[in-house]
């Protein structure tokens, strides 16, 4: 009778206990990783995950896959991992618009996809300021060209983003407000898709985190005007920033390694441990070194301290914005 009771009541037990709680001496990582990033290759998601993932599986001893999952400008890919089993074998590689993307769904009135309360970071991996870069063939040299043909042509010139309210949407509707001027935008899947819609001339301008621009810049093919930080970007300090130049206009772009919220304590502590290691790898210090975005990198607790903040900043900007169709 008492070993029954015992029994028992270790089952009672353990049944109480909270999920994260029965896994905590379970071993990690024991099968693959996935890094989600939610949009196509080739963007600063992409190309941030990619050398970050083949550090790594070296350091974790598990194949870590990058996993491509685009759609509602980042809304598909993040849902899939708020949504996921919070074990550490689903990751996000998230970029500054999985904080604004609720805040739309709650703007135009329609379920939210996801909660930032259902992510928690891991760590910030870079983050920059943005450019506003045109073609080297626009006729504009310099902001003030810029804004006074936009004003002689209202609704003519065309932008293009990497997707509605996204990391290159956003910034572009600050300056736009900001210099009280109108322009057609065209909207595409990701950063990749962005650029291919600027080099092949279906759009004259665009906002862009640095290592999307750089090699292009180098090329000759396209042209910096300004951009959205507060102090001189390393690779181009000549480059000068909108609020220098009048415009109340202020946005970091970054990505960071996200898990869904209620991953045990352990296993965040085993990932960002092997993030801090795989960001001075070599090949991830030169895959950021080549695309001129170094690493800014934020451990768990920075991180998710920064994130709430600017997160909080860019729920009014999106407000501010309003309804964009």
């Amino acid at each position: 009778m008492m070993r029954a009771l015992t029994g028992l009541a270790l089952v009672a037990a353990l049944t109480a206990m909270p999920p994260g709680a029965a896994w905590a001496q379970e071993p990690y990582p024991t099968r693959p990783i996935s890094i989600v990033v939610a949009f196509p290759p080739g963007g600063l998601a992409d190309n941030t995950a990619r050398p970050v993932a083949t550090a790594l599986e070296r350091i974790l001893k598990q194949p870590v896959a990058i996993i491509n999952k685009a759609g509602a400008a980042g809304a598909v890919g993040n849902q899939s991992v708020a949504t996921a089993k919070p074990d550490g074998y689903t990751l996000l590689m998230a970029l500054v618009s999985v904080s604004v993307l609720p805040e739309v769904d709650k703007l135009f009135g329609r379920p939210q996809n996801y909660t930032l309360e259902q992510l928690t970071g891991i760590a910030r991996i870079n983050a920059d300021p943005s450019m506003l870069v045109v073609r080297a063939d626009a006729p504009w040299k310099t902001l003030k060209d810029l804004v006074e043909d936009a004003k002689k042509r209202p609704g003519e010139i065309v932008f293009t983003s990497s997707g509605l309210y996204g990391a290159a949407h956003i910034p572009m509707e600050m300056f736009i407000k900001a210099a009280g001027i109108k322009m057609r935008h065209l909207p595409t899947t990701g950063g990749g898709p962005m650029m291919n819609a600027m080099l092949g001339g279906h759009a004259q301008l665009v906002m862009t985190p640095v290592s999307l621009a750089a090699a292009h810049v180098k090329a000759g093919k396209l042209r910096l005007l300004a951009q959205s930080g507060t102090a001189p970007v390393p690779a181009y300090p000549e480059v000068p920033s909108f609020k220098s130049q009048g415009y109340d206009v202020e946005y970091t772009a970054w990505a960071g390694l996200v898990a869904p919220r209620g991953t045990p304590p352990h296993v965040i502590k085993i990932l960002r441990d092997a993030t801090r290691q795989a960001v001075k790898e070599p090949e991830v210090i030169t895959s950021h070194a080549k695309l001129d975005t170094p690493i800014a990198y934020l451990d768990a607790d920075e991180f998710n301290a920064w994130w709430a903040k600017d997160a909080a900043r860019l729920v009014e900007v999106v407000k501010q914005i309003g309804k964009v169709e």
